[in-house]
C-alpha cells in the first residue's frame, strides 16, 4: 500500500510539473513590446474618431503620450460648411490656432502625426501643429485615414514642412464616408484587421 501511495504520488507531481512546461496551457499572452527606448509622442487629428481610433492602436504596440488636437475655434458640426471653411483655408495659407499646447517638445524623440485626408490634402490644423512646434533632429511618422480616395498630398506635405526632419514610412487605412451621413468608426472585424496591419507595419519601420 506504502509503495501504491509513493508511485501516485509522483504520477501527480509529474504531471503538475508537464502542465507547468506546456506553454498551450497557459493562459498568459505575451503583449507586443516596442523596439526601442526612445521616447514617443503621438499627435492627431480626428473628426470622425477613425484617426483617433488608429492613434489608440499604436500607442496600445508603442507607448508614449497620446495627444489629440483641439482647436481654438472648432469647426461647425455641419459636413457641407466644414467643408467649405477647409477650402477657403486651404485657398488662403489660413493656419486656424490650435487650443491644445504641448509642453516641453524636445524631450521627445520620435513624432506620430495622424490625420484624415481633407480635400487630398493635409488638414490645415495638422499644418498648424507642424510649422508651430519645431521638430528638427526628430524622427517623425504620418499615419492617416481616408474615405477611399488615398492619402492624396498629405504625406508629402509632411515631409515639405518637415525638411530637417527624418520622415519614416507612413501607414494609412480607410475610414468613414461622412459626406454620405456614414460616421463609420473602425471596430468589430475591421478594427481587428486593422490592428494587425499596424502591428506588421510598426515591425517594418522598426518600432515593434
Amino acid at each position: 500500500m506504502k509503495k501504491e501511495a509513493l508511485l501516485i504520488c509522483l504520477l501527480i507531481v509529474n504531471c503538475m510539473f508537464s502542465v507547468c512546461a506546456n506553454p498551450q496551457n497557459s493562459s498568459v499572452s505575451k503583449a507586443a513590446k516596442p523596439s526601442t527606448d526612445k521616447k514617443i509622442l503621438i499627435v492627431y487629428l480626428s473628426r470622425t474618431n477613425n484617426t483617433k481610433a488608429v492613434a489608440e492602436i499604436i500607442h496600445n504596440n508603442v507607448g508614449g503620450n497620446l495627444v489629440g488636437l483641439e482647436l481654438q475655434n472648432p469647426y461647425p458640426e455641419d459636413y457641407k460648411t466644414t467643408v467649405d471653411q477647409v477650402a477657403k483655408e486651404g485657398a488662403t495659407g489660413f493656419l486656424p490656432p490650435l487650443k491644445t499646447k504641448i509642453s516641453s517638445i524636445d524631450q521627445y524623440d520620435v513624432v506620430f502625426v495622424g490625420f484624415p485626408t481633407w480635400g487630398m490634402q493635409l488638414p490645415p490644423p495638422m499644418k498648424s501643429f507642424l510649422k508651430q512646434y519645431n521638430l528638427s533632429g526628430k524622427t517623425i511618422i504620418p499615419f492617416n485615414t481616408h474615405a477611399g480616395y488615398g492619402i492624396g498630398s498629405t504625406f508629402q506635405t509632411v515631409k515639405e514642412l518637415c525638411p530637417n526632419s527624418k520622415i519614416l514610412e507612413g501607414f494609412s487605412t480607410k475610414g468613414g464616408i461622412e459626406r454620405d451621413g456614414i460616421l463609420f468608426v473602425m471596430e468589430g472585424e475591421k478594427e481587428k484587421q486593422v490592428q494587425v496591419e499596424v502591428q506588421n507595419w510598426l515591425k517594418k519601420i522598426g518600432l515593434l
